[in-house]
């Protein structure tokens, strides 16, 4: 167990009080949530995730889990035909928003936590998670959880928000604490949970340190591309064979 585990933004806070907290942070900015996502990345995020889902390179036949899928955009770029793709995510109403859009016919809805995944053990070609890692409660559980639902093989596609490079990181950092709360505030009248986005990112591990804790939970493999000069990054984790 780590302090981000007991972290709430800047905050030090019991596991459970962190899970009941992120689950009610979720909760409220769910309507709006995708829309946000826009706003606070100018719509970057739809090129990094469409970058992910080109890196994933999904084939027929194959099973897909979008860890943490909240409303299914990624899983829904993922599906294709002879395709089996789940969504996971502990926050029924943000898989309820999803559901209600084109294309999520095909995805199978699944309720569940990243630290204990309701999948078979080696039942999972690849696993995807897009910004939802540093939200999980026991960031160790949920590693050894991607580890454990993946065939031999198998591969892990991490997109999270990381350590923007020094010299952007003056600007990066006004934007994020004086910008995006009030965006929070005027679009999804939450501006105290983007507070905690924002925060969360700053406690979450640098690229190098998360790297390392994949390779703790067994990965091989590992390896991770800066994306946008290092505010988010892709890693990417292999199930030794």
């Amino acid at each position: 167990m780590s302090d981000l585990d007991r972290s709430f933004g800047y905050q030090q806070v019991s596991l459970d009080e962190r899970k009941s907290r992120i689950r009610r942070v979720f909760r409220a900015v769910a309507p709006r949530y995708d829309l946000m996502n826009d706003l606070m990345s100018f719509g970057i995020h739809r090129l990094w995730k469409a970058l992910l889902v080109r890196t994933v390179a999904a084939q027929p036949g194959q099973t897909l889990l979008d860890l943490a899928g909240g409303t299914g955009d990624v899983a829904r770029a993922l599906a294709g035909p002879e395709r089996r793709v789940i969504v996971c995510d502990p926050g029924v109403e943000m898989m309820r928003a999803g559901r209600e859009r084109p294309g999520s016919e095909s995805l199978i809805w699944l309720a569940g936590e990243a630290e204990a995944i309701p999948l078979a053990s080696a039942s999972v070609d690849r696993l995807t998670i897009s910004f939802g890692i540093r939200n999980v409660t026991r960031l160790d559980l949920a590693l050894a959880e991607m580890h454990r639902v993946l065939k031999p093989g198998g591969t892990a596609f991490c997109l999270e928000f990381s350590r923007a490079h020094p010299l952007l990181r003056p600007f990066y950092d006004l934007f994020s604490f004086q910008v995006i709360p009030r965006l929070g505030a005027m679009i999804a009248r939450e501006p105290e949970a983007y507070t905690y986005l924002v925060e969360s990112i700053r406690q979450f591990p640098d690229q190098e340190s998360f790297a390392a804790l994949f390779r703790t939970a067994g990965f091989a493999e590992v390896h991770y591309r800066n994306l946008s000069f290092g505010i988010a990054c892709l890693h990417i984790a292999r199930k030794a064979p």
